[in-house]
């Protein structure tokens, strides 16, 4: 892809193999948890936040509910990772192609293992930041492990 091409317009090229699903784009800033669900009208834990984190220097991504932290000592030990840290706001942006606060899990710029977090099964639907700060992608938690090919993991707390 060129370098004109938009973090949105990624997610959308991505999301056309899948018609059933949708981007909202809002007037408003929705780059935290609580701002999505306050635009959006729903729980902060519907708001589906995706994190980079680095298990032994290795990239990967994950999906839990907005009000949710991930247990860092749980997950790299269901990665048999010796450690486990967060990746910086820079390498973040190297590799999704997509500024924190706008992170999405799909129309990524570079592959990464992708890991949902079992929490987001407590909702019918979550949404997930759809690469910008206001935009935001409605999808069902068995619907977005499908797109993702995500393996589900059980880290939150």
């Amino acid at each position: 892809m060129n370098e004109f091409v938009t973090a949105l317009d990624r997610v959308q090229s991505f999301l056309k193999g899948y018609p059933d699903l949708q981007v909202v784009l809002f007037d408003s800033s929705t780059h935290t948890a609580e701002a999505a669900a306050n635009t959006l009208g729903v729980a902060v834990g519907q708001i589906a936040k995706s994190l980079i984190f680095l298990a032994d220097e290795n990239p990967v991504l994950i999906v839990t509910c907005g009000d949710k932290k991930i247990n860092t000592k749980k997950f790299a030990k269901t990665l048999c990772a010796k450690k486990i840290k967060f990746a910086d706001a820079p390498l973040v942006s190297s590799l999704t192609g997509f500024e924190p606060g706008g992170v999405s899990p799909v129309g990524l710029l570079h592959q990464v293992p992708i890991y949902l977090d079992r929490s987001l099964y407590d909702y019918p639907v979550v949404y997930a930041a759809a690469g910008t700060d206001n935009s935001a992608l409605p999808v069902k938690p068995s619907r977005l492990q499908e797109i993702t090919k995500a393996e589900i993991v059980d880290v939150s707390q």
